[in-house]
């Protein structure tokens, strides 16, 4: 059973919204049409009823279809693999570029871009219909058209939006990967995906410096003979090696290709997108997505969530490799927005330049991740009151779990006090998120309103029993329009991650805590859960209490080996520049910990590390950790960044 939950983000409410928020909400408007008094109704209805639920949501978006489905939804196969949209014909690209034109929004910004260098782009929403059918007819010309597999391996340059979008035009399957993988990890994505053909670049900057990207895929193409086409875009004008007759540039695949295209009729639950997200153990699981699954959840969220209108500008920190990439895309085009790419370092040439871009180009929601704030944090206010950030409406934060002190930070700091922190949990097999915070209700540090419309989201005890104020398994007891298809050729696996704990119950991996104000909290991995002489937690609790002190800036807790008490507790710890490892502190920082924990859950060891294994979307890998800790094989590594921080931690050890 769960001890009773204490990790709570300072408890008060620090935020409400105004009744001129309210009122221009979209989700208000979207309950006031559907006769709906609160936010609590309109859950209740949207997981008692998911097919009107999603019904009405594609009514939201203004979802057309070549042919009209003849059943919103059918579980006749069980919960675990719903059909939607049964019998329609839709292909999303319609929905995001073809029907904007011959309207007002054909002459708005669709996709703003800054380089690391400085450089700027803007394309409109009919200069970028025009782009994309120029690739979709320079793919046919290659003999590539639908059900292949495309592979994009490409920075945050506005040709990986144009690739992503001619692909799934010509109705072929957009497989997405990190731009900063190794070979290997390429190959094994490329490979299992049987791709057709890559998108890459020369290369990209990085702190004024050329990473070369060409060259990592030559190497990983050597393991996927199936590949037949590379497209390459003269991104960093760096010389490269080149394969005559598999290798094209870019330029020259679009050259004399006609500005309009046909697009690909497809059916509605036709193969979109193949996600890779890397799992515990084992290889990287592909996650299935389909033309009316994806998009539709990542523009729901991005409405409903974040509020977006069409005249809002927004800007998510990701690459194209991670879910927040596509979800950018897809939602903001299906609600006829503007997205923000910027290709470089957040913090180069100087720590402002985060702040500079939401200036530069009036970005309306900013999505963050609370490792990017807890590393610009210590630079105080000074780089942010450098700029003008008066467009700002809200903020986003997805990736770990918050600490206090770095949420009030944000908010005072960037959000001025008075605008909210939207937080956003879920995943790459979601779509988007379970939980998520919205404009109509309150905001307590680090909390999340409740779960997104349309999620029947629950926290469980051991026995799948409903729990409150304490910490549990997060779960949804619902299907929903964005939830994989399976993984790719792997059905057991997705039956055995997801579906195999409890009857009938998806099993997200997470730990999470409802609160006495009924505020959501996500507290990380349940598979990185620490259990001490049968005391459960989750290793954000102590990470928070840790991040407290001035010297600290980030933190990682892992659970060890006990003879009697089944674990005990390590931490890690990354100091401050001007702060040094000492015994001293060590003791401060035990103290800290009993006098919150209690003396129970006290650490075993605090160390002292320069970096944590992260992932290049910059969450914490506590079982790589662990793993190194322990000398036992960590597993798939491919999304880790920076590989030597494992042998900080071995030494550490």
């Amino acid at each position: 059973m769960p001890d009773e939950f204490s990790f709570v983000g300072g408890g008060e409410i620090v935020w409400r919204p105004s009744a001129e928020v309210v009122a221009r909400s979209r989700l208000q408007q979207f309950m006031n049409r559907h006769g709906l008094r609160s936010v609590e109704e309109l859950h209740r209805r949207s997981t008692d009823d998911i097919g009107w639920f999603w019904e009405a949501v594609l009514a939201e978006l203004g979802i057309e279809f070549d042919a009209p489905y003849r059943q919103i939804v059918d579980t006749s196969r069980g919960i675990q693999w719903p059909v939607w949209c049964v019998d329609g014909m839709m292909n999303i690209v319609h929905n995001c570029l073809d029907k904007w034109q011959g309207t007002a929004t054909v002459n708005r910004a669709a996709l703003r871009w800054e380089g690391e260098e400085g450089q700027v782009r803007v394309l409109t929403y009919g200069d970028l219909y025009r782009e994309v059918n120029r690739m979709a007819a320079g793919l046919r010309a290659l003999g590539l058209g639908k059900g292949d597999a495309i592979g994009l391996f490409l920075p945050m340059i506005p040709e990986v939006v144009i690739a992503l979008l001619a692909i799934a035009k010509i109705g072929g399957v957009i497989l997405p990967l990190f731009s900063g993988y190794g070979a290997g990890a390429v190959a094994n994505r490329l490979a299992d995906g049987e791709a057709k053909a890559l998108f890459t670049a020369d290369g990209f900057l990085r702190r004024g410096r050329v990473v070369p990207l060409k060259p990592v895929a030559d190497e990983a193409l050597q393991h996927v003979p199936s590949v037949q086409h590379v497209i390459v875009v003269n991104r960093a004008q760096h010389e490269i090696p080149w394969t005559a007759g598999r290798d094209h540039w870019w330029a020259d695949v679009v050259a004399g290709q006609p500005q309009r295209a046909e697009t690909e009729r497809t059916r509605a639950e036709d193969v979109v997108m193949l996600i890779y997200t890397s799992g515990t153990t084992g290889r990287p699981k592909g996650a299935v997505h389909t033309h009316c699954g994806f998009p539709i959840k990542a523009a729901q969220d991005m409405a409903f969530g974040l509020d977006v209108h069409d005249d809002d500008t927004v800007y998510w920190m990701s690459d194209m490799g991670w879910m927040m990439g596509p979800w950018l895309v897809f939602g903001t085009l299906l609600l006829g927005a503007t997205m923000l790419l910027y290709d470089g370092a957040p913090d180069f040439p100087g720590v402002d330049r985060t702040w500079a871009l939401v200036s530069q180009h009036g970005v309306t929601a900013l999505g963050v991740s609370p490792t990017l704030i807890r590393s610009l944090r210590p630079h105080g206010a000074a780089p942010v009151q450098q700029h003008d950030l008066s467009t700002l409406r809200l903020a986003g934060s997805t990736g770990s779990p918050w600490d206090p002190e770095s949420w009030l930070w944000f908010f005072n700091t960037v959000l001025e006090g008075r605008k909210p922190i939207i937080n956003y949990s879920g995943g790459t097999e979601i779509s988007g998120g379970i939980v998520m915070g919205h404009v109509l209700g309150p905001l307590k540090p680090c909390a999340f309103t409740g779960p997104a419309p349309g999620m029947a989201a629950d926290v469980v005890d051991d026995h799948g029993r409903s729990v409150r104020n304490q910490v549990g398994e997060l779960v949804v007891r619902q299907p929903w329009i964005g939830m994989t298809r399976g993984f790719w050729r792997d059905p057991q696996r997705y039956l055995d991650t997801y579906w195999s704990r409890f009857p009938d119950v998806w099993v997200h991996g997470d730990w999470a805590a409802i609160d006495e104000d009924g505020l959501w909290y996500i507290l990380g991995r349940s598979d990185d859960t620490i259990k001490v002489a049968g005391k459960r937690l989750g290793p954000a609790e102590i990470e928070s209490v840790l991040i407290r002190h001035p010297a600290v800036i980030e933190a990682a807790v892992i659970g060890v080996p006990h003879e009697i008490k089944g674990q005990e507790v390590v931490c890690f710890c990354v100091l401050r520049p001007e702060h040094e490892a000492s015994e001293a502190l060590r003791q401060a920082l035990q103290t800290m910990v009993i006098a919150e924990m209690g003396k129970a859950l006290q650490p075993k060891a605090i160390k002292f590390v320069s970096a944590l294994p992260k992932t290049r979307n910059a969450k914490v890998m506590h079982r790589v950790i662990r793993a190194a800790y322990l000398g036992h094989d960590p597993g798939d590594l491919s999304s880790l960044e920076n590989p030597a921080t494992l042998e900080a931690i071995k030494h550490a050890a």
